[in-house]
Order: C-alpha cells, then sequence, then structure tokens
C-alpha cells in the first residue's frame, strides 16, 4: 500500500482530522447507520477521527478498523477508548493484504483513503473480496477542484492547485471526488449511487469558518508549503499572499464552498 500521505503524520494534521471529521459529521455521515450485530470494516482509520462517528453512530454494530501505521493506530484506539466506546477491534494491515478469509464483512467504510492512492480500483477489488454478497460499500472523497470562494485570488488558487500537484506527483488524486461512480463500476459493484455534499461557508456559519474554512481547508494547504516552494511550485512571498488571500474567504464579507462525494454500492 502507498504511504506517501501527503498531509504528514504530524500532531497539527491528527488535530485537522479530527476537527474535518467534526465539523463535517452530520454533513457526511448522518445516513450513514448500520443494523445492530453488522460486522463492518473500516479500511484506512487514520487517527480514528471518522471511527468515532461510525461507532456513534451504529453503537450495536460491530466494527473492525485497520490502518498501516502503528501510530495513526494506537492514535484512534486512545481516541475510541476515551470515548467509551467498545465495538470497535483495531487492526495493523493494509488494504492490499487484507488478513481476512472472502466474505467477512456485512458492510465496508472508507473515508478520504483512495485520494491517497496510485491504484484505486486495485483496492477497491481487494476489499470487495471481504465483503458479503448483498453488502454495502461507503466510500467518500473530496475533490479540490471544487472549490470555490470570495474574494477570488488567483495566489490562493495558485496554493491550491500546488497541493493538487504535489498530491499528484505522489501518485494520489486529490480530484478523485468526481471520479467515485466510474471508480466504483470498474471495481465490479453494483447499483452504485453518488451524492455530492457540498460545504457552504459564509460569516453567518461561525463553526463551519473555524471547523472547515480554517481549520481543515487552509490548514490543509499550508501543509505543503515548504515543499511547494522547494520544488519551485511558487515563490515564497506569492505562496504567502495566497495563504493570505484565502484566510480573507473567512471575513465578514467572505464565502467559501467545496464538495466531497458520497458514494454507495453492492456486492
Amino acid at each position: 500500500m502507498n504511504n506517501k500521505y501527503v498531509h504528514g503524520y504530524t500532531v497539527r494534521e491528527n488535530v485537522r482530522l479530527v476537527d474535518q471529521a467534526t465539523t463535517l459529521a452530520d454533513i457526511l455521515h448522518s445516513d450513514t447507520v448500520y443494523p445492530a450485530g453488522s460486522n463492518v470494516l473500516e479500511a484506512g482509520c487514520g487517527v480514528g477521527a471518522q471511527t468515532i462517528i461510525l461507532a456513534r453512530n451504529s453503537p450495536n454494530a460491530k466494527f473492525t478498523a485497520i490502518d498501516q501505521s502503528e501510530e495513526s493506530l494506537r492514535a484512534a484506539r486512545d481516541r475510541v477508548l476515551s470515548q467509551g466506546f467498545t465495538n470497535v477491534t483495531f487492526h495493523q494491515s493494509d488494504i492490499f493484504h487484507l488478513p481476512y478469509e472472502d466474505n467477512s464483512f456485512d458492510h465496508l467504510f472508507i473515508c478520504f483513503v483512495l485520494e491517497h492512492l496510485p491504484n484505486p480500483i486495485e483496492a477497491l477489488l481487494c476489499l470487495r473480496r471481504v465483503l458479503k454478497k448483498g453488502g454495502t460499500i461507503t466510500v467518500i472523497e473530496g475533490d479540490h477542484g471544487s472549490t470555490y470562494f470570495f474574494p477570488e485570488s488567483p495566489d490562493a488558487r495558485k496554493t491550491i492547485q500546488c497541493l493538487v500537484d504535489i498530491q499528484a506527483e505522489m501518485g494520489g488524486n486529490s480530484l478523485i471526488g468526481r471520479q467515485l461512480y466510474p471508480l466504483l463500476k470498474k471495481s465490479n459493484y453494483y447499483n452504485v449511487n453518488v451524492s455530492p455534499r457540498m460545504i457552504y461557508v459564509d460569516s453567518s456559519k461561525p463553526n463551519l469558518v473555524e471547523g472547515f474554512t480554517k481549520n481543515t481547508f487552509i490548514a490543509m494547504v499550508e501543509g505543503v508549503k515548504n515543499q511547494a516552494i522547494r520544488s519551485g511550485l511558487m515563490k515564497e512571498a506569492d505562496w504567502e499572499q495566497g495563504i493570505r488571500d484565502l484566510q480573507k474567504t473567512t471575513g465578514e464579507d467572505g464565502t467559501f464552498i467545496y464538495t466531497f462525494f458520497k458514494g454507495k454500492a453492492l456486492k
């Protein structure tokens, strides 16, 4: 499995992931509820930001959360246990070498993982093997190309494009949200349904200004500053101006729009 995570494994990134999951919980997860007794595999659980929400929304389902990073699993386990949830088991594994028999799980859940993989169809096929016939897969991904904001700024656009380009160089695809439907179809799932989950932010929504625009999106872009400047994608002065301009979208007259995509399909 590709271990090149463009955002890094820093404390700041862990905080960003939790901010993102918490802020977007209703928009992304309100319609993900699993029946009592279901065995659900969460592939690529990271630090447990989504795991907490899954466990809370389906307290009588049983979750197996996997990740290739021992450090991330430790953080996820601590986070889940600190909230008092006992319906999650953690295993160190990766999507391409799943240590489970065929048809082991009733449902699959994967969120913000495919964007980091050079071979998402292979990943979806590996997951399909352990899913029972008639079981569901739920996939959530973003798409940085869906970003719109006011005030408009060429430098701000360039900082976002730096993130897109750097992730592509590392074998990922930050524009993958728009591709969920064909990816699931090509991976032999059926009854594929993809729904856009648009995030619209203005100053009348201070929780989204802080939780999403500032602490999720701008923080994510800021995370590739050194790589962008070192690789010559932007000059440092232009980068700093771009970030200042992104921050202006969080002001009284600013707006920020981003779209996530949630796909659900059957085996």
